[in-house]
């Protein structure tokens, strides 16, 4: 009789530790070890600086008058919320999702797969999606409205940055679409499933041009 609990008990924790990993550490807030958090605020900085500059001076800006622009704003720079998603694929790699305009028109891009991962405390799931050689997570979060831009924010990757079945996400690179600053811009909408109820205070914040 003992023998037997003790067996029940064993495969007891075996199943919770598959559920675990299989779960959560599949999809962590972990940050990898290799980020150095200075050195990463340095980067950061420097990118945004640069891109400050673009809007000012580059032919391709979204702001009419570039000599009016101001500085962009941006959440302090926080390594936490650079996530390692579990990447779950469709098992039909044909599957499409045509994604409405704010101009009314539509576009439409492949389903690569669904992210999973943990921020700030809570399991989340974003549907990523590939555009020509560009992954984009199209979303929106709490802060919407309020402290961000209300129609979303985006992420860029490359499809290459997918290895394994695990992407990075990094949030601080989270930033407005060129419809925030200009209406004259067509930008994709975040699919209804991308909706999430943390509030993500992390990437480029909203200021009315």
């Amino acid at each position: 009789m003992f023998r037997n609990r003790f067996f029940m008990v064993g495969l007891f924790m075996v199943a919770l530790a598959i559920i675990y990993f299989s779960f959560f550490d599949s999809g962590n807030t972990a940050v990898p070890e290799t980020v150095d958090p200075e050195s990463y605020r340095r980067q950061m900085a420097e990118k945004r600086k640069k891109k400050d500059e673009f809007f000012r001076t580059g032919s391709e800006s979204p702001f009419p008058d570039k000599a009016a622009v101001k500085d962009l704003i941006y959440f302090n720079p926080d390594p936490a919320w650079r996530v390692t998603a579990r990447l779950e694929p469709f098992a039909d790699k044909t599957q499409k999702l045509v994604v409405p305009l704010t101009d009314g028109s539509e576009e439409v891009y492949e389903k690569f797969a669904h992210a999973v991962f943990s921020l700030d405390g809570q399991a989340c799931r974003l549907l990523v999606l590939k555009h020509d050689k560009t992954l984009s997570i199209l979303f929106k979060d709490a802060t919407n409205g309020r402290e961000t831009y209300g129609g979303g924010r985006y992420i860029d990757l490359e499809v290459d940055d997918a290895q394994d079945n695990r992407l990075v996400i990094d949030f601080n690179e989270a930033y407005n679409p060129y419809c925030a600053y200009n209406h004259e811009y067509a930008c994709p909408l975040p699919p209804a499933e991308n909706k999430l109820t943390v509030a993500v205070r992390a990437g480029e914040k909203y200021r009315e041009p």
